[in-house]
């Protein structure tokens, strides 16, 4: 399917945990990017209030420039919580645990692989280049928190932890993220036992 951000993809090309994009979604994403969304393939994730936050997006853009990011995190609050913690040193402190954690390693290496056979499956890139500084370091934690929003706990390891300081730290518990969300001192006492 050729995709134009103007366009109601096919929901039955949508995978389940995603849902179809229409106009009035668009026009949401537009509002917090400050600028049209570019092929959106569909909503990856939406707030507890059931406003889109991720949007799955095309690994080609309407014009044919390659796009590697599957997942675009478009939330004005979990965008600036990414931004807070990665000046805040998260992203060193993430880097330097995958140097000498070979689990969390391991997991995390998964997480690319998972991301990189999902977006090759819509349009292989021809890349092993996921985004986020995956599989050796952490270099955005944009790409982390949105991949961990759309696929749910359990996939990136490091995403998810992104996401529970963003709802514990930065309390946006019930607002932008579930309520049910593991919590960070669950995920970090999880990875000290393993």
């Amino acid at each position: 399917m050729t995709e134009n951000p103007s366009t109601t993809p096919d929901p039955s090309e949508a995978s389940s945990e995603t849902s179809a994009v229409d106009e009035a979604d668009l026009a949401v994403v537009e509002q917090q990017l400050g600028r049209a969304p570019r092929g959106v393939l569909a909503i990856a994730y939406r707030t507890p209030d059931g406003r889109p936050a991720v949007v799955k997006t095309a690994p080609r853009l309407p014009d044919g420039t390659p796009f590697p990011t599957l997942y675009y995190l478009t939330d004005p609050r979990l965008t600036a919580e990414a931004s807070r913690q990665e000046s805040a040193g998260v992203m060193r402190e993430m880097t330097e645990r995958l140097a000498h954690d070979e689990d969390l390693a391991a997991r995390y290496r998964a997480a690319h692989e998972s991301y990189l056979a999902e977006r090759d499956a819509i349009d292989s890139l021809g890349t092993d280049f996921t985004g986020g500084g995956m599989p050796d370091r952490v270099k955005c934690l944009h790409v982390l928190i949105a991949h961990s929003l759309a696929k749910g706990p359990g996939v990136n390891p490091l995403g998810d932890e992104s996401v529970a300081l963003a709802a514990d730290v930065g309390r946006l518990r019930g607002t932008a993220i579930p309520e049910d969300w593991p919590r960070h001192s669950a995920l970090t006492q999880e990875e000290d036992r393993s």
